[in-house]
């Protein structure tokens, strides 16, 4: 590819400004941003933005056809764990229904199609996992996953599947994930309730960004797993976060997940084995103390405070927000 064209789908969301911003900086591609509000989070002046919903297949086809890209990167997804358990169409519409039409617009476009998925295709009842382990999810999220996974490996296109989890950082606009509501919860001085029977390796939304760029670089084609360092529970992160923050850890009280009677079961035994994308794309996992000093370093920098006005699915009596965007649309 000697020119490429990059089309960021759910761009306004934490990993597709992440990736937009990080192929400005660091390629020459052609980037086109596209997401379903009428705006971008963020206008970049080398960035073409187009308003797309992935779930009409009339839309995507017109934007495909428009811009024309070698790499389609999908970073929208409905990730609301329990609103996918009981709002299942809409879930099934955005995060299955929105591959096929955008597998089918990259197979016409002879385009190679980047797809995030997450560890919730796993029970977690074996974790951590690697690339080679059998999917079995307990959720319906988990299950749309999935599917979405099948859809690629179905179809005869290029494609790039990266399993995450637990993704943390700071960008515009996005609603509050499990490490910026514990910045702000704490730094108010609020107790808060969090889970220590899930354990898996916290993500750094970066660091995801950075693997995507790099396999497309590498042309690297497949199924990678792309999480943290450290495999621990919320918990402990939680009490990690509160050392580095210079916040109070005696706010944290360890829970289990049943006492948050959720609608959606939850993998707790969890963990991705980033063995494979170590060796073949060169990806380095940071560690939770890592991550959470380029988070505050941010923060630092962003006229922005994080948003707290909900608390991630691993806190008492609340959901966990969407990792693509805010709502419950794609982006």
């Amino acid at each position: 590819m000697t020119i490429l064209r990059l089309l960021v789908v759910g761009s306004n969301g934490l990993l597709g400004q992440k990736v937009v911003e990080l192929f400005v900086r660091g390629s020459s591609a052609e980037i086109t941003a596209s997401s379903v509000e009428p705006a971008p989070a963020r206008a970049l002046h080398s960035v073409t933005y187009r308003q797309t919903d992935i779930t009409s297949k009339k839309d995507v086809k017109a934007l495909v056809s428009t811009v024309e890209p070698t790499v389609i990167i999908n970073c929208a997804a409905m990730t609301n764990v329990d609103a996918c358990e009981t709002e299942r169409e809409l879930a099934w519409k955005i995060n299955v229904s929105g591959v096929e039409h955008l597998a089918d617009a990259a197979k016409h476009a002879n385009a190679a199609l980047v797809h995030i998925s997450t560890d919730y295709v796993f029970d977690g009842k074996h974790g951590p996992y690697s690339e080679d382990d059998r999917p079995e999810p307990l959720s319906y999220y988990g299950k749309t996953k999935l599917a979405s996974e099948n859809v690629l490996r179905a179809s005869d296109i290029t494609h790039l599947i990266l399993r995450t989890m637990v993704l943390y950082g700071h960008a515009e606009g996005v609603k509050a994930n499990f490490a910026l509501w514990l910045v702000d919860s704490l730094g108010k001085k609020n107790p808060v309730n969090v889970v220590d029977d899930q354990i898996g390796n916290p993500t750094l939304v970066d660091d995801l960004a950075y693997a995507i760029m790099r396999a497309i670089e590498l042309q690297k084609w497949g199924l990678y797993h792309i999480a943290g360092r450290d495999i621990i529970s919320r918990y402990d992160f939680a009490v990690r976060l509160a050392g580095v923050f210079g916040l109070d850890s005696g706010l944290i009280t360890p829970i289990k997940t049943e006492q948050l009677r959720q609608p959606a079961p939850r993998p707790l035994q969890s963990g991705l084995v980033t063995l494979k994308a170590e060796t073949e794309i060169g990806y380095r996992p940071s560690t939770v103390e890592e991550g959470l000093l380029i988070v505050r370093s941010q923060l630092f920098r962003s006229t922005r405070r994080p948003v707290g006005d909900r608390a991630p699915a691993s806190v008492q009596g609340q959901q966990r927000p969407n990792e693509g965007r805010p709502g419950k649309r794609p982006s």
